[in-house]
């Protein structure tokens, strides 16, 4: 896929801003949204020595062609591509230093941003365990097969199991990264990278061969949020970039899930307190996260219910005489009868209805439980 037409002025002052200052800038993002990237950028390189220097180092132009030779598109506000999800990021507040619409993303990959359209976000600990990584690959899959694209970080643990899930439903997945997205981060997904730029997208607000840096992850956290109707965080400790993420989430006002954990885990314990005290949904599975984020009504979870027993059809009386039916010596109906406090006709008639629900069987000397009466107990 061909990089946008141009470039123009405002695609080049976007490409040198993305150079010159890091990912995230708040201050530079509220200045290109109020007087433009021209203008900010000329603010930039009479204000800020050290980022004028890195500005003035980047041929834009040539940075454009290399980055189109690789196959990878720079996409700017007001492109086709451009998701419009992200600009709500103008009103998400400030995290960490971190925050604003990003002024472009490099963009690795055949499909098309414009091409997500409704989206979760599946995050978690890089320290995961195979509870979690199940549970993230199956979510993944499941929301993936009802037609949502998967979002994630394409770290290690929940965010590479999130994405594996939606591979594997063949849904389309997208990868934020914190560094550039010629590079592959953390080096062992190389493969992992390819496959989702092959199926999905790569994306990064970072320029080519950026290194992943702390407030870079902190940044595209936002992205990951902005990008999602809704956050799922699988696993995630007491302090987690995923729950940085999900209080992006909360800002913007999208819909904040958690999948609970063992009690003793503690890459859970974040979760559970991102249910108890910040008011996460408790999610279990994918038609959960479906209803949560779908319009009303639209992929409405029926409720779990145990499946009817025959103990369920019984009247209280029944269900009274059944208990005092002994399960292997059998007694006669009088004993039975005085034992539940029943008159022995009445006694009598409910034991043949039980006989015939299979419960009681009636023996020479008596009734007894019959074995799916035992195991029903």
């Amino acid at each position: 896929m061909s990089a946008p037409t141009g470039p123009s002025e405002d695609r080049l002052a976007r490409a040198l801003l993305a150079h010159a200052v890091e990912p995230g800038d708040p201050a530079l993002a509220e200045q290109v949204t109020q007087v433009g990237a021209m203008a900010a950028l000329e603010h930039l390189r009479r204000r800020l020595p050290a980022a004028r220097s890195r500005a003035e180092a980047v041929d834009p132009e040539a940075e454009l062609r290399r980055a189109a030779d690789l196959g990878i598109r720079f996409v700017i506000p007001g492109d086709d591509e451009w998701p419009g999800a992200l600009d709500e990021l103008a009103h998400g507040g400030v995290l960490h230093r971190r925050g604003g619409v990003p002024v472009g993303l490099w963009v690795r990959g055949r499909r098309r941003l414009d091409e997500i359209g409704e989206a979760v976000a599946i995050v978690g600990s890089r320290s995961s365990t195979s509870y979690g990584e199940e549970v993230a690959a199956r979510l993944a899959a499941e929301v993936g097969s009802a037609g949502l694209a998967v979002v994630s970080g394409a770290a290690f643990g929940i965010d590479q199991a999130a994405h594996r899930g939606a591979l594997a439903a063949r849904a389309f997945t997208v990868a934020v990264v914190a560094c550039g997205v010629d590079r592959a981060y953390p080096p062992a997904h190389r493969q992992l990278l390819d496959r989702i730029a092959t199926e999905g997208v790569v994306v990064s607000e970072a320029p080519l061969g950026a290194d992943p840096k702390r407030f870079a992850f902190l940044a595209r956290n936002r992205m990951i949020a902005a990008l999602s109707r809704g956050t799922v965080v699988v696993e995630a400790a007491v302090r987690s970039g995923a729950l940085n993420t999900a209080s992006w989430a909360e800002g913007l006002s999208r819909v904040v899930m958690g999948v609970p954990g063992p009690l003793t885990s503690p890459v859970s314990e974040g979760v559970h307190e991102l249910i108890r005290a910040r008011g996460a949904l408790l999610v279990t599975r994918g038609a959960d996260v479906l209803e949560a984020v779908g319009p009303s009504g639209r992929w409405a979870s029926p409720h779990k219910h145990q499946p009817a027993s025959a103990r369920d059809q019984l009247t209280f009386d029944e269900r009274e005489l059944l208990d005092h039916v002994p399960a292997h010596d059998a007694q006669p109906t009088e004993s039975i009868a005085a034992e539940a406090s029943l008159a022995v006709d009445a006694a009598a008639t409910a034991l043949r209805r039980l006989a015939v629900a299979g419960l009681v069987e009636s023996l020479p000397v008596g009734w007894r439980l019959t074995r799916v009466a035992i195991e029903s107990r």
